[in-house]
């Protein structure tokens, strides 16, 4: 019996902006840039790569270059898809990480 294995693609179960928002806070955490403008591409392609681009006014083309895991994408294009998908970025302190004191 011979057994297909099919690719997964996350962006089929990122339906609801929660589960978008964790996706992309995983990825931030991971702190690979790459891997993050992937996130941001996977969650682009879940909302429509059309859309998206058209929202961040970018073309369809660039924004599939920018968000590939080859592609480097400017800080601001960033910031246009992620307003475009409703998504904002939050600066919080890192609990993880010893604060320096000052003596």
């Amino acid at each position: 019996m011979k057994h297909e294995i099919n690719d997964f693609d996350p962006a089929e179960y990122l339906d609801n902006d929660e589960m978008i928002a964790g996706y992309l806070s995983d990825a931030l955490e991971t702190q690979d840039p790459a891997f993050i403008a992937d996130a941001i591409g996977v969650v682009a392609r879940a909302k429509g790569m059309k859309r998206v681009a058209e929202d961040a006014g970018v073309s369809r083309e660039s924004l599939y270059r920018a968000l590939s895991a080859n592609g480097n994408p400017e800080f601001g294009t960033v910031l246009k898809v992620l307003a475009s998908l409703n998504i904002k970025l939050i600066a919080q302190p890192d609990s993880v990480k010893p604060h320096n004191t000052a003596a």
